[in-house]
C-alpha cells in the first residue's frame, strides 16, 4: 500500500463516517502569530478549540503539510542520521469540535488501522494518561485490547496542552511491535525508552479541560478531539520498512540523487547520510517555496536558506559539485503533485528559485574554506592548535559552514576547535533569536475581543449596498478593552452594532472611516477592525454627548474615502492580473494593503522590474481601466469559484461560500473587500515605486484617481525646479544631466590625482617624523580630509619608504567619519599585526575594523580623538 493510496484511504474513510475533508493549510501559520511555521495538524483548527471561531462542520480530517525546524521540534542535526526525524512531513488527522469524544475516538482509529491498514491486532499496544481509567475501560471495550496491553504513562507522554493555559487533556497513543531486532537492549518497552521496537504511530488527544493560569484545570463543556499520525511513518509500518526512507515517499527521491552522483544507496554510512538528507530537505524546499517562502538572511526565509545549502553541502560530499537540487524538486513536484496541484504551478519559479541560490551558496562556500585554511595557516604560525568557538561560529553563522566539515579539515591539519565556545556561541545567537522573533506580524486582534467573541456577539455587514444604514448596540468597551454602559463625550473606546455599513480591515484593506449618532450623542469612527468574519467593531470618539448600549445608532462611512479605498482595491486586481501577464504565472501575492491614499502589492519575483516592464503594467491595467469594463460581485460555494478559474489570494481561509470578484476577461479572484462597480471609476493608474522587500518578493506601490492627479500635479512642479536649475527644456534635462555628471566625475578625478601628487611629494617630508620605539621604527600621522582611496595611496607611498616599520594614518575623509589604516612590515609580525593594532586605537574615534596581519583599515565617527589615536598608537608598540 503505498503513501498516496494511505493518504487517499484515511480521507475517505473519515468522510464515510461525517467528517469533513479539510485542505491542508499553507506552512505559514496565518492565525497563530506565535507560530514560525504549521507544525501539526490542529493548527488551522486552532480558533475552532478555543471557541473564536464556528464552522459549519463539527468533524473534520485532513492531511496536513507541517515543517518542524525550530522550537521543541527542532531535530535538524538528526535529520537524514536515523530512521524517523524529517523536516517535512504530512500529518493525517481527524478532529471533533465538541462533537464525539473518547469511545468513537478510539473506535475510529482502531477499525482504520485495523481494517483499512490491515496491521495485525497481536501486534499493536496503547498507552494512555495515568489516571484516566475511562480512556483504559475504552480500549478494552472499543477494541479489545488487554489489559496488559495498555500502558498508563505520566505528563511527559500522555498529557497535551495548547500552552501554559487553555484547552488540554489526557491522549492516547496507539504503538506497533516492530520485533526483536530494532530492541534497544534489556530494559527495552513503551515508555521506558525511545529506540523503534514500539513505534509509536497515532495520537489521540483528549481535550476535556481548560487550564488556569494557576494551574487548576475545570471540565470543558463541550470537550474536543485532536488526533496525528505522521504518513511517513504509517507509510513505513504499512509498507514493512524499517527506515521511513526505505519507503517510496523518499526511495524514488534517493535513487535519483545516487544515480546523478554515480553513488549506491546502503553502501556506505556516510554516503546514506547525504541521500536521506537531500531527499528530506529537498521536499521542505518545494513545499516552502510553494508556500510563497522564499531564501533571505532572517525568519521563515532564513530556514529556507538553510536547508539548501544542508542540502547542497551533503551534496558536496558525493562530488556533486555543479548545482543538482533545482532537479530534485522537480522530482518532488512529480511525486506529489496530484495531492498537491500548486506544486505543479509553481515548478518553473521553485526551479529558477533553487538554482539562483545553489550557485549563490557554492561562490560562498569556496570562499568558506579558504577562510578557514588561511585561519589555520595563521594558527600555525604564530604555533597555535586550536580554532576558537567563535571563528568556527562565524564559518557557520556566515557561511554555513557545520561544524563538522571545520573539525574534518583541522584534524586533517592537527588542529582541534573548540566545540564548547561554538556551542556557547549557538546558544546566544538562538536566545537572540527567540527575543527578537515577533510572530508572523500578524495583528491578532481576537484576543482584544475575547469576550465578545465567547459572548456570541455578531454583526451583519450591510455596506455593499448601502454606505449608511441603522443597527442597535451591542457592546460598548472603553479604552482598556473593558465592558462599558455607557461612553460620554472626550472619551474613546469600541462600538459594535447588530448591522453596519462599515467594512472591517481584512484581506489587506483598510477599515472604514465615518460617523455614529444616537439621540443623544455622536462618535467618529476613527478605524473599523473585523477580529472574526461575523464580528466588526469600530473605534470611535465621543464628540457630543453620550452613547449607550441597547440605543439605535446611525451609522455613515465616508463615502469619499470608502470609493477611493475601492478604487485602490479593484486596481490591485488588475494589477495582479498584469504583473503575471508581463512577467509570467509564478506571479502570486504574498501581501497587500489598500487604503484611500494608496495601494501597495507584494508578489513573488526574483528580479527588480526593469522600465519597460513597468510601463507595460500601467498600460493594461490603464487599458482595463479606459475600457469601463463592469466590475462583477456574487456569492458562489467555493467549488464552483475554483472550477470557474478563479484565483485564491495565498493564506487566506475561505468557507463553502465564497464572494467572486470578476473583472470579464481580465481578473477572477475570491475577495471579499469592497470593489467598485466598473473599472472607470478608477480613473487612471500609475506606478509610484517598485522595490525588494525580501529575497524573492517585489512590492509594488501605486495610486488611482484623484491620488494620480495629484502624483502627476506634483512631478510637474519638481521637473520645472528642474529646468530652472539646469537651464534646460524638458526634452533636454536628460543629457543636461548626463552632461553634468560625467563633468563632476572627471573634476573628482583630477581632485584625487592631485591628492595622491600631493602626498607622494609630502612622503620625503614625512619620513622626518619617523620616531624609534623600543627599536622599531614607527611613523604616525594626522593626514588631511581626503577619500579612502586616496588615503590609501599615501600610505603605499609611506610603506615604500619605510621596508622594516609601523605606519599609521589617521584622518578624517570626505563624508564627515574617520579613517584609520595602520601597515605592519612582515619582519615584526612576531611581535603584532596590523589587525591587532588598529582593534585599540580605532577604538578611540569611535570605531573598529580589521584586516590582513601587514595591513588593515577601520573606520570611526569621533574625530575629536584623532590625536589620541595617534598616542594610542605609540603606546601599543613601546609595550609591545
Amino acid at each position: 500500500m503505498n503513501a498516496a493510496e494511505i493518504r487517499s484511504r484515511f480521507l475517505k474513510y473519515f468522510e464515510k463516517n461525517g467528517h469533513t475533508v479539510v485542505e491542508s493549510s499553507t506552512l505559514v501559520p496565518k492565525d497563530d502569530p506565535s507560530l514560525l511555521f504549521t507544525n501539526a495538524g490542529m493548527v488551522q483548527f486552532k480558533k475552532c478549540f478555543l471557541g473564536q471561531e464556528k464552522r459549519p462542520y463539527t468533524r473534520a480530517a485532513s492531511s496536513q503539510k507541517c515543517l518542524r525546524v525550530g522550537g521543541k521540534h527542532n531535530d535538524l542535526e538528526n535529520v537524514g542520521r536515523t530512521a524517523r526525524h524529517h523536516t517535512f512531513f504530512e500529518m493525517l488527522g481527524n478532529f471533533s469540535f465538541g462533537d464525539y469524544f473518547k469511545d468513537e475516538a478510539i473506535r475510529l482509529a482502531w477499525d482504520f488501522i485495523t481494517k483499512e491498514i490491515k496491521l495485525p491486532k497481536d501486534k499493536l499496544y496503547v498507552s494512555i494518561y495515568k489516571d484516566d481509567d475511562e480512556a483504559g475501560e475504552l480500549w478494552q471495550k472499543v477494541a479489545g485490547i488487554a489489559p496488559e496491553r495498555i500502558y498508563r504513562l505520566g505528563d511527559k507522554d500522555n498529557f497535551w496542552s495548547m500552552g501554559d493555559t487553555g484547552p488540554c487533556g489526557p491522549c492516547s497513543e496507539i504503538y506497533v511491535d516492530q520485533g526483536a531486532e530494532m530492541s534497544c537492549g534489556e530494559g527495552c518497552g513503551i515508555g521506558k525508552c525511545d529506540c523503534d521496537r514500539y513505534l509509536e504511530i497515532w495520537n489521540l488527544v483528549f481535550m476535556q479541560f481548560d487550564q488556569a493560569a494557576d494551574g487548576t484545570r475545570t471540565a470543558l463543556p463541550r470537550p474536543s478531539i485532536d488526533t496525528g499520525m505522521g504518513l511517513e511513518r504509517i507509510a513505513a509500518v504499512a509498507q514493512g520498512k524499517l527506515s521511513n526512507f526505505e519507503t517510496d515517499i523518499f526511495r524514488p527521491l534517493i535513487d535519483f540523487v545516487a544515480d546523478k552522483a554515480k553513488v549506491k544507496y546502503r553502501a556506505d554510512r556516510e554516503v546514506d547520510t547525504a541521500l536521506q538528507v537531500i531527499a528530506d530537505h529537498s521536499r521542505s524546499i518545494a513545499f516552502l517555496i510553494t508556500d510563497q517562502i522564499l531564501p533571505s538572511n532572517e525568519g521563515r526565509g532564513y530556514v529556507l536558506r538553510r536547508l539548501i545549502r544542508r542540502a547542497f553541502r551533503f551534496g558536496r560530499i558525493m562530488g556533486l559539485t555543479e548545482p543538482f537540487l533545482h532537479e530534485t524538486v522537480r522530482q518532488v513536484v512529480a511525486q506529489m503533485h496530484d495531492a498537491y496541484p500548486e506544486l505543479l504551478s509553481n515548478q518553473e519559479f521553485m526551479a529558477r528559485v533553487v538554482r539562483e541560490e545553489e550557485e549563490r551558496f557554492s561562490q560562498t562556500l569556496d570562499k568558506g574554506l579558504v577562510i578557514l585554511e588561511d585561519e589555520i595557516a595563521r594558527l600555525k604560525e604564530n604555533a597555535e592548535l586550536r580554532i576558537t568557538g567563535e571563528f568556527a561560529f562565524k564559518l557557520y553563522d556566515t557561511f554555513g559552514f557545520p561544524l563538522d566539515i571545520v573539525n574534518d579539515v583541522a584534524e586533517k591539519q592537527g588542529i582541534s576547535v573548540d566545540e564548547p565556545g561554538f556551542m556557547a556561541c549557538m546558544k546566544e545567537q538562538k536566545t537572540r533569536a527567540k527575543s527578537a522573533w515577533k510572530g508572523s506580524g500578524e495583528k491578532d486582534v481576537a484576543s482584544m475581543f475575547q469576550g465578545l467573541l465567547e459572548a456570541g456577539v455578531k454583526t451583519r455587514f450591510t455596506g455593499n449596498a448601502q454606505l449608511e444604514d441603522e443597527g442597535r448596540i451591542v457592546a460598548l468597551l472603553d479604552g482598556e478593552g473593558e465592558s462599558a454602559e455607557s461612553l460620554t463625550q472626550g472619551q474613546g473606546g469600541w462600538l459594535v452594532a447588530a448591522s453596519t455599513p462599515f467594512y472591517g480591515e481584512s484581506g489587506g484593506q483598510e477599515g472604514d472611516l465615518g460617523e455614529v449618532s444616537t439621540t443623544t450623542g455622536g462618535a467618529d469612527v476613527l478605524e473599523t477592525l473585523k477580529p472574526a468574519p461575523n464580528l466588526t467593531v469600530h473605534k470611535i470618539f465621543v464628540n457630543e454627548g453620550d452613547i449607550a448600549t441597547g440605543q439605535t445608532a446611525s451609522l455613515t462611512v465616508n463615502a469619499r474615502s470608502r470609493l477611493a479605498s475601492s478604487r485602490n482595491h479593484t486596481a490591485t486586481h488588475l494589477l495582479h492580473s498584469a504583473l503575471r501577464q508581463v512577467l509570467g504565472d509564478h506571479v502570486k501575492q504574498s501581501g497587500s494593503l489598500v487604503g484611500p491614499e494608496r495601494l501597495r502589492f507584494d508578489f513573488t519575483h526574483i528580479a527588480p522590474l526593469t522600465a519597460q516592464e513597468i510601463a507595460q503594467v500601467e498600460q493594461i491595467v490603464n487599458r482595463a481601466i479606459l475600457d469601463d469594463i463592469p466590475v462583477g460581485r456574487e456569492i458562489v460555494t467555493q467549488k464552483e469559484a475554483v472550477a470557474r478559474g478563479a484565483m485564491a489570494l495565498f493564506g487566506e481561509k475561505y468557507g463553502d461560500t465564497v464572494c467572486l470578484v470578476e473583472v470579464p476577461g481580465v481578473s477572477m479572484e475570491l475577495c471579499g473587500g469592497t470593489h467598485l462597480t466598473n473599472t472607470g471609476q478608477a480613473g487612471s493608474f500609475v506606478i509610484l515605486s517598485e522595490t525588494g522587500v525580501a529575497a524573492g518578493i517585489r512590492r509594488i506601490e501605486a495610486a488611482t484617481g484623484w491620488n494620480t492627479l495629484n502624483f502627476m500635479q506634483t512631478l510637474r512642479q519638481e521637473m520645472g525646479e528642474i529646468q530652472a536649475v539646469l537651464k534646460a527644456r524638458p526634452e533636454e534635462v536628460a543629457a543636461r544631466a548626463k552632461a553634468m555628471s560625467a563633468q563632476v566625475k572627471t573634476l573628482q578625478k583630477d581632485v584625487e590625482r592631485l591628492q595622491t601628487k600631493l602626498a607622494s611629494g609630502e612622503g620625503g617630508a614625512r619620513m622626518a617624523e619617523v620616531e624609534e620605539i623600543k627599536g622599531v621604527k614607527v611613523l604616525a600621522v594626522k593626514a588631511e580630509a581626503a577619500s579612502i582611496k586616496s588615503l590609501r595611496e599615501q600610505m603605499d607611498a609611506l610603506k615604500s619608504r619605510l621596508p622594516s616599520g609601523v605606519a599609521c594614518i589617521v584622518a578624517p575623509t570626505e563624508d564627515g567619519k574617520v579613517a584609520v589604516l595602520v601597515s605592519v612590515s612582515k619582519d615584526l609580525h612576531g611581535r603584532f599585526t596590523a589587525p591587532a593594532l588598529i582593534k585599540d586605537v580605532a577604538a578611540l574615534v569611535g570605531g573598529s575594523g580589521g584586516g590582513r596581519p601587514d595591513m588593515a583599515q577601520a573606520g570611526g565617527t569621533d574625530a575629536s580623538g584623532i590625536d589620541k589615536a595617534i598616542m594610542k598608537l605609540k603606546e601599543l608598540v613601546a609595550g609591545a
